[in-house]
């Protein structure tokens, strides 16, 4: 505040003549400022030791002086903000550009991408929206499901490059020969983020909390009971056995917060700031696995940089940029890729809506080129013909004469893409004589949807990070959309399937089970799904390290800077 309270006495003094020289009293210059003459005689004596104003003082009470402008207060909060970016004092530059928010898309042009900041390399990303608030289970963007990872461990993760669960917060775990029990062994040398040790009982009561959400208790309905059974191992009991256990601790829904605290955890970087214009991270020096070489994190959340098409950063969410316009020439994508998450289109049969007829709807969409022409972006999705690579969509015939309803509602959630998805199948359904009604939920899953049991079809965007196929079953284990989707027998079956299908040991049963159950959902018209994205980074030379994760963004414990030249 005290950089912001500086600026504003100096625009008091500058505003009754626009900056032309003044004739003035001590007096009067103490009104303006609203602070005593002795107070005043400070502020122009350090206002001209710094080189912003002259002022010429004349002797004996209440004589005139004259005082002469020598920067503009645009031109000094340009330089303060400059200094306090250079110095790493975020707060500061964002306490400034409250005055004029316009000057802000300028100021941090130079300071994106990669620099070093008093001794500390730090990655500046502009992100086009605030960011959602890290609460506890799921969350619904990507940005956010990748931040939480980035703060936040679990009692297990998932390899980078196998995808398979292995050990984090525990360093290895155990199971019983009929699989209902699992021990957890905690590694010893585990900090909270506030310097603090980990005690196995905090991991339990937080693992306690977890499950008392409706989703995570749907998603761990197996687990009969955890106990601290040793002061460094966590025990889980189970109702059934379920291999995929270690998998659901390994999603970023099970990431363990401190039980009192909930935005410490023991990730490998430390939340310093959570504000809608900027988000900070700092590296965690008691990080029980590799430490990253970035010591700073930061995302300035700037809607106004993308509405002048800067080019920097994301101006989509799925294609981020790094870097800075004097570098946009030099940036090249580093790292890309399809996306295995997916829109889709879910199709309730009932009396509205025949098998025949939910199978006629898909093969409309999938047949002609509506997915290739929609309107959204050059090179952004491409039309999916399989839920994951290998689990294609059914091809059926004769399917020409089967007449549609007459009406049908559709109801969608975000992303925008889903808008420009929604009316071109209206416009496509009423040249088959049905009349589709739209219902938007403006939020990016189906929580507190009011209307889903209004709705014969439901588009969303399901995301996938690692270990696709697990992702999938838990799309199918925890999301309410399904038992809105199916009637109450269907999706008791559902939940059997599953049930049966998490006792196979061995990875390959599972997948084969599970494969076969969305091919029964995909041939049964219950779920197509729609397009994939193209997933993109780009970035300057000297931004290193950068990789595309499933999620769609980079490991920021992976990037690193080189030093600066001397």
């Amino acid at each position: 505040m005290r950089l912001l309270n500086r600026l504003n006495q100096y625009q008091r003094l500058w505003q009754p003549s626009s900056g032309e020289p003044q004739s003035v009293t001590v007096g009067e210059l103490a009104e303006r400022c609203f602070c005593s003459e002795r107070h005043i005689r400070t502020l122009l004596r350090q206002a001209q030791d710094a080189g912003w104003l002259i002022w010429e003082a004349q002797s004996g009470r209440g004589k005139r002086g004259r005082l002469r402008f020598l920067v503009t207060p645009e031109s000094l909060r340009t330089t303060m903000m400059e200094q306090a970016l250079q110095k790493g004092q975020q707060q500061s530059v964002l306490e400034l550009a409250q005055l004029a928010p316009g000057e802000l898309r300028a100021m941090l042009q130079p300071f994106m991408g990669g620099q070093w900041q008093n001794d500390t390399p730090t990655l500046r990303i502009p992100y086009y929206r605030p960011l959602d608030p890290l609460h506890p289970g799921f969350l619904p963007g990507r940005a956010e499901q990748h931040l939480a990872g980035q703060i936040f461990s679990g009692l297990t993760r998932f390899d980078s490059q196998t995808q398979r669960p292995c050990g984090d917060l525990a360093h290895h775990w155990s199971t019983s020969a009929d699989g209902l029990r699992w021990d957890f062994y905690i590694r010893s040398t585990l900090f909270w983020h506030n310097g603090d040790r980990v005690e196995t009982t905090q991991l339990h009561k937080r693992l306690m909390m977890l499950l008392e959400l409706p989703a995570l208790s749907r998603l761990f309905i197996s687990v009969k009971e955890i106990n601290v059974t040793h002061p460094q191992c966590l025990t889980f009991i189970l109702h059934r056995p379920d291999s995929w256990l270690a998998h659901r601790l390994a999603s970023y829904c099970s990431y363990l917060a401190h039980p009192e605290q909930p935005l410490i955890g023991t990730g490998p970087f430390r939340l310093t700031l959570f504000t809608p214009e900027l988000v900070r991270l700092e590296s965690h020096e008691h990080y029980h696995l590799s430490h990253p070489l970035l010591k700073a994190i930061e995302y300035w959340i700037t809607p106004q940089l993308f509405a002048q098409d800067l080019g920097t950063s994301c101006r989509h969410p799925v294609q981020i940029t790094i870097g800075k316009p004097e570098e946009l020439a030099t940036v090249t994508p580093v790292s890309s890729g399809i996306s295995l998450g997916f829109c889709y289109l879910t199709l309730k049969k009932n009396a509205a809506l025949s098998q025949q007829q939910a199978r006629r709807l898909i093969d409309i969409i999938h047949r002609s080129s509506l997915l290739q022409t929609l309107d959204v972006g050059e090179n952004l999705i491409t039309p999916s013909n399989a839920m994951l690579p290998g689990w294609s969509i059914p091809a059926w015939e004769n399917l020409e004469a089967v007449k549609l309803p007459t009406k049908l509602t559709l109801i969608y959630h975000l992303p925008i893409e889903l808008h420009a998805m929604a009316e071109r199948l209206r416009l496509a359904l009423a040249d088959q004589g049905c009349e589709l009604t739209l219902i938007f939920h403006h939020a990016k899953n189906w929580d507190g949807c009011s209307r889903l049991s209004d709705a014969d079809l439901m588009m969303g965007d399901r995301l996938i990070g690692e270990a696709p196929e697990y992702t999938l079953e838990q799309w199918l284990r925890y999301d309410l959309l399904w038992s809105h989707v199916m009637d109450a027998p269907a999706y008791a079956h559902l939940q059997a399937t599953l049930d049966a299908l998490q006792r196979h040991p061995q990875e390959a049963h599972r997948y084969a089970a599970l494969q076969q159950v969305f091919t029964n959902l995909m041939n049964d018209a219950t779920v197509t799904p729609l397009f994939n994205y193209h997933y993109r980074i780009s970035a300057p030379p000297g931004v290193n390290g950068v990789r595309l994760n499933p999620l769609g963004w980079f490991e920021f414990t992976e990037a690193w800077l080189p030093p600066p030249s001397p």
